[in-house]
């Protein structure tokens, strides 16, 4: 069914239309990471009201508003510029108007710019308000099933320097939490034989093109990624998000070897969750360990 922009802005107005909208303040939009439809109802509304959109590319900006039917003025704020358009921004602000700050895709100033401009608004007291929505790193996340994760570290995009990059990447592989990188589809190979030098073993869900049409999420060993990304040529192609999973305590991998083996027989009979929680009663050992050790076997 097609949605005419007339209808999704009027469908925008009833849902969020009722929310407190403060003048002069600087309203932070996430906005798609592949999918139109990623977009919320509260950020078409926001844009809607906004009195100028700021844009880490204003192309993509016009392009966004223009699936919308709107029309807005547009101010580039990136990477090379932010302090810059900050300045003029916060006078549109003091003025009483109401800015809108939308990155190419997804959630501003997380990986991409926009944290300049919010510190520059918040300074000179104007409020800012975040418009939430589609955050690859999160949705990645929401996909990988750690299971020994309890938080987790975002790391982005890795240095492109060949000593700043080795020495970011052995400093994520030696951390136990789950951290989120980052790729470009002319890295990730590297990335992934680098990966599967520095810690075979350990879990990595690498998600490709999220959210878009040919949209990839697949989980396995470090070791196994060079290969499997080798398998199919469309598999380089496209924006990644990689999550490496947490690594189980020193405590978690001491199982004792009684343990172990209650839980292999238990295994050949019984399905794996069932399997588990029986073997931990019996051997004593903690249950997440055994379970993440039987996940590493089922492979």
């Amino acid at each position: 069914m097609n949605i005419t922009p007339s209808a999704l802005l009027a469908a925008a107005a009833a849902a969020a239309g009722g929310q407190q909208f403060p003048p002069g303040a600087l309203y932070v939009v996430a906005t798609p990471i592949g999918n139109l439809a990623d977009l919320t109802l509260r950020a078409v509304h926001v844009l809607a009201r906004a009195d100028a959109v700021a844009c880490e590319d204003t192309r993509v900006g016009a392009q966004l508003l223009r699936h919308l039917g709107l029309d807005k003025p547009l101010v580039a704020l990136h990477a090379h510029n932010e302090h810059d358009a900050s300045a003029g921004l916060l006078s549109r602000l003091a003025a009483g108007q109401a800015v809108a700050y939308v990155s190419d895709a997804g959630t501003p100033a997380v990986s991409d710019p926009g944290a300049v401009l919010v510190a520059a608004a918040a300074a000179a007291g104007h409020k800012v308000v975040p418009v939430p929505g589609a955050s690859s790193a999160v949705a990645a996340l929401s996909v990988a099933g750690d299971t020994v994760g309890t938080g987790f570290e975002f790391v982005g995009f890795l240095a492109s320097r060949g000593g700043e990059r080795r020495e970011a990447l052995a400093a994520s592989l030696a951390k136990h939490t789950t951290q989120v990188l980052f790729e470009a589809p002319h890295r990730i190979e590297a990335l992934a034989q680098a990966l599967a030098e520095g810690a075979p073993e350990r879990r990595v869900t690498l998600c490709r093109e999220l959210t878009k049409q040919f949209e990839t999420v697949a989980t396995m060993a470090a070791a196994e990624l060079p290969g499997w990304l080798a398998a199919d040529a469309n598999r380089v192609r496209g924006e990644f998000v990689l999550v490496l999973h947490a690594l189980a305590t020193v405590a978690e991998e001491a199982l004792p070897a009684a343990a172990l083996h209650a839980l292999e027989v238990l295994m050949r009979e019984l399905p794996l969750k069932q399997a588990v929680a029986l073997a931990a009663e019996i051997s004593g050992a903690p249950r997440n360990a055994l379970y993440q050790e039987a996940l590493a076997r089922r492979g």
